[in-house]
């Protein structure tokens, strides 16, 4: 190898370098607004003289039209699509039904699914469609959003490295070996790696990687354990409480076959036992806030609202079983879908003189109404220190009544355009989900993941057709598919590509390489292998992973052959070690879960760092196990 010389655009790549560096872990100014700033002196500098080979001015932007970012661009808007019809609430619905509520049940189903996903399908893709699932999931729990989408990111990340389609390193790494092998003597040629032959090593970083955090995440992962604010239930309660006196618990409840209430309506129950009857379950269906008249069927599930232990008291009487958590009703009636909601009967509204039995008020307007509260005195059906209860669906509405709902936010969306109401209420998700479009959206989604999976065309090309798709179909219209990409990602990753190719024009990355590789040179090859990782490992964090293999599968086939080390080993431990980009923010993943979860760069070094040697480690032993 000829020896590289250092030059003073190789100076001033490292100056560059090294204020990338300051700025990312100072957090003197916002991530993205650093890597525009580095961006715009990268470029300022090609004009000076001697300093015209870093960059290409042409190539200055070429970040912002990159697979990469395309591909980042196009999956955000699929995610939303899907978020949309309302599959990732679904989803995460059915990993709550199973993880229950605490962190360490969660995060090894959301991990775990995460990183087998990521071994077939590109680990930015995956990440980015479980982020709505992963909100919804700490929105419903008492765990914050920032303890649950690091270990998530993370996964992503280490389930690319379970299959040679995982990651663009595994991708390229037989086509690399295949332009090595053309310059080797035919007993030294290297044979290529087939589809699952880095299987073990992926499944061992994966289970290493949720263990560290069911062990450690209550230390390493930013945020508390627990919030500080109440959830939505308790704010519920809490609410009602203070406002209006009302003490409240949703309670599922199971009516078994044949017991007497059957045939019972829900007016009588309710104005027996004061209390609401905000959902019924038949025949695997759901109905909330169903018709005052409506009958009792045997067997069924009542989603009951009121006093805890006037709801039990009530089910010893009759029979009936309390459930521990809401299952059946726990999607309907999630923080995100629902909750307490006001509004004003105003002076000009049709509704004024009449009552809510007389409006048939739950069928027209899927509401339950829980109080009306008029001057200094509050009615409701549920008896509490300050007054009795009322029939309050026969009480006739007057000009200035405040009506206390339980609804869903799509009906209180609704309200707001009818006249007859004045939404107090505007702390509140606007979002109009659209499980109609649920078919296009699975549609579009697969024919996505059929042409990464089964074609060579593009990712970003690929991706993008399964979000125009679900654009023209109407899914997702194109102001929602703008609002859903963080921009602040696109702008932090596209302007950070630039620099890695300076980083490669000026030679700054070949001689750090090599002086690296002269350092390490008379070493034994368990040391020279552990050299070569933790220089792929330094590479993938300040350019692309891509660039990083493309540059370093060469050098450590040649210092292979030298020490008289099997080259193939070299060789993948380069590609394995390009997925070690835990440290900071500039992997895709990482830049993707930082603006939503909130995290500092800090929070990476803090976590990412333990991640870093351990992914070392355990990467080191089992491919020297496996190969």
């Amino acid at each position: 190898m000829d020896p590289i010389i250092l030059n003073f655009e190789m100076i001033v790549m490292l100056g560059l370098l090294t204020l990338t560096v300051f700025l990312f872990i100072s957090e003197i100014v916002r991530l993205d607004l650093a890597a525009l700033l580095i961006l715009v002196l990268l470029g300022c500098l090609t004009y000076l003289p001697g300093l015209d080979g870093m960059i290409e001015t042409r190539d200055l932007f070429n970040g912002f039209a990159s697979n990469a970012v395309i591909s980042i661009i196009a999956v955000m808007i699929i995610g939303a699509g899907l978020d949309k019809t309302g599959l990732m609430s679904q989803l995460a619905a059915i990993i709550l039904k199973y993880g229950g509520k605490t962190e360490k049940r969660i995060i090894p189903i959301i991990s775990s699914s995460v990183g087998v996903i990521s071994s077939f399908m590109q680990n930015v893709g995956a990440a980015a469609l479980y982020i709505p699932v992963v909100s919804r999931i700490s929105s419903r729990t008492d765990i914050p959003l920032s303890r649950l989408l690091m270990p998530m990111g993370f996964c992503a990340i280490l389930g690319g490295t379970m299959t040679m389609v995982g990651s663009s390193p595994l991708i390229l790494l037989n086509d690399l070996i295949s332009t090595t092998n053309e310059s080797l003597p035919t007993d030294k040629k290297i044979a290529s790696f087939s589809l699952f032959s880095v299987t073990p090593i992926g499944l061992a970083l994966v289970s290493t990687g949720i263990i560290y955090f069911m062990v450690l995440g209550k230390w390493v992962l930013p945020g508390s354990p627990t919030r500080n604010d109440a959830t939505a239930g308790q704010s519920m309660n809490e609410y009602l409480k203070r406002l209006y006196g009302l003490k409240a618990d949703i309670i599922e409840v199971d009516v078994p076959e044949g017991n007497i209430l059957l045939g019972e309506t829900l007016s009588d129950i309710m104005d027996a036992h004061h209390c609401y009857i905000i959902g019924t379950h038949y025949n695997g269906k759901n109905s909330i806030a169903p018709p005052l008249t409506t009958t009792i069927q045997t067997p069924c599930r009542l989603a009951i609202l009121g006093r805890g232990k006037v709801i039990r008291a009530m089910v010893e009487d009759y029979g009936l079983k309390v459930l521990p958590a809401l299952e059946n009703f726990s999607e309907d009636f999630a923080p995100t879908k629902s909750g307490v909601a006001e509004t004003v009967i105003p002076p000009d509204s049709a509704l004024i003189g009449k009552d809510a039995r007389e409006l048939s008020f739950r069928e027209n307007y899927r509401c339950s109404m829980l109080a009306i509260h008029r001057g200094e005195e509050t009615f409701s059906n549920v008896e509490t220190e300050e007054h009795e209860a009322s029939q309050i669906w026969s009480i006739p509405f007057k000009a200035g009544d405040t009506l206390v709902l339980h609804t869903s936010w799509d009906a209180l969306n609704k309200l707001t355009e009818d006249r007859n109401f004045v939404v107090v209420t505007t702390d509140f998700p606007r979002e109009e989900l659209r499980p109609q479009k649920v078919g296009w959206a699975l549609i579009f989604f697969l024919i996505a993941l059929g042409m990464i999976l089964f074609t060579n065309i593009q990712l970003s090309l690929c991706l993008l057709t399964g979000a125009v798709g679900m654009i023209v179909t109407r899914v997702i219209d194109i102001d929602e598919a703008y609002n859903a990409v963080g921009w602040n990602t696109v702008f932090l990753l596209a302007s950070l590509i630039p620099l890695g190719q300076a980083m490669q024009n000026t030679g700054t990355a070949e001689w750090i390489a090599q002086l690296v590789l002269t350092i390490l040179d008379g070493w034994p090859i368990w040391a020279l292998q552990t050299g070569i990782a933790i220089l792929a490992t330094i590479f993938t964090l300040i350019m692309s992973n891509v660039g990083a293999t493309v540059l370093l599968v060469p050098l450590a086939i040649s210092i292979a052959i030298a020490a008289g080390g099997d080259p193939g080993l070299f060789a993948m431990t380069v590609a394995i070690s390009t997925s070690n980009s835990f440290l900071i923010p500039t992997h895709q993943v990482n830049a993707l879960i930082m603006g939503p979860a909130g995290y500092r760069v800090l929070d990476f070094v803090k976590t990412g760092g333990i991640m870093t040697i351990l992914f070392l480690i355990v990467s080191m032993v089992m491919m020297n196990i496996v190969f």
